[in-house]
């Protein structure tokens, strides 16, 4: 019996992205999180500013896999609409969280204005929804049923990320080891094949680079299992070996 495996979907929500204007900084992050959790992310998809799209894009991720999560849009400006784009999608309303507000009102309560209707806004959930802690700028994240509803600023993502370390149930991590060689790929694809194919539970992935005017890759081995992924490693060295390849262990 295979061992369960666990995905995830993450919908990046804003024109900014898009545009340019803003670099993500959260896929990598969030994929990073979610391998230590035992959940691999399978898609990502990056839409506008529309409730439309963020509904559609919702509503395929959620569906689709064990987990979904959303960053950006949950901020206090007229454009921060993923509350809403989710309740659509899951048929809700929107309803001004008891414990987000009281949250907000201790965290506003010493700075100009204190809380204002427009951060009065960072209360709003779909209705049924939990809340994932924020230590870092008091708006909280929102979790209801698989989905996650994330900043948009990657250093507070992280802090949310944080908080719900080890509350996801996930499968084993994904892990991974590196072998380098100054090779192009294509003259070791058959050797890449092979070994891929006499370790079923392994996957190699091949990602080749230019430096110091010479052409090599690094071959990434990954595996759930310590066991197999020793033996796909110590096979695909003695198979570039054989060939006569000099490769580094660890990469390069």
């Amino acid at each position: 019996m295979t061992e369960r495996i666990y995905t995830a979907g993450l919908v990046v929500i804003g024109d900014e992205i898009l545009s340019g204007r803003t670099h993500d900084k959260n896929i990598a992050q969030i994929a990073s999180w979610l391998q230590v959790q035992g959940i691999r992310l399978s898609e990502v998809r990056v839409v506008p500013d529309v409730i439309e799209r963020i509904v559609e894009a919702v509503n395929a991720l959620r569906e689709g896999y064990d987990y979904l999560f959303t960053t950006g849009g949950i901020g206090p400006t007229h454009d921060d609409i993923t509350v809403d784009a989710v309740a659509e999608a899951l048929g809700v309303p929107v309803v001004v969280h008891p414990q987000a507000r009281a949250i907000l009102e201790n965290y506003y309560a010493d700075k100009p204005g204190g809380l204002t209707e427009a951060r009065l806004r960072m209360a709003r959930v779909p209705e049924g929804a939990e809340l994932i802690p924020n230590r870092m700028s008091g708006a909280p994240g929102i979790k209801l049923g698989n989905i996650h509803l994330m900043a948009g600023v990657p250093h507070i993502t992280a802090g949310m990320l944080d908080a719900l370390t080890g509350t996801l149930k996930g499968g084993a991590p994904l892990l991974s080891e590196t072998v380098g060689c100054w090779t192009p790929e294509s003259e070791v694809a058959d050797i890449l094949r092979q070994v891929e194919q006499a370790h079923a539970k392994c996957q190699i992935g091949s990602y080749p680079f230019f430096r110091e005017g010479r052409v090599g890759a690094n071959f990434v081995v990954r595996s759930t299992d310590e066991g197999d992924l020793k033996s796909c490693v110590d096979s695909l060295c003695d198979g570039l070996a054989t060939a006569g390849f000099d490769f580094t262990p660890g990469g390069i």
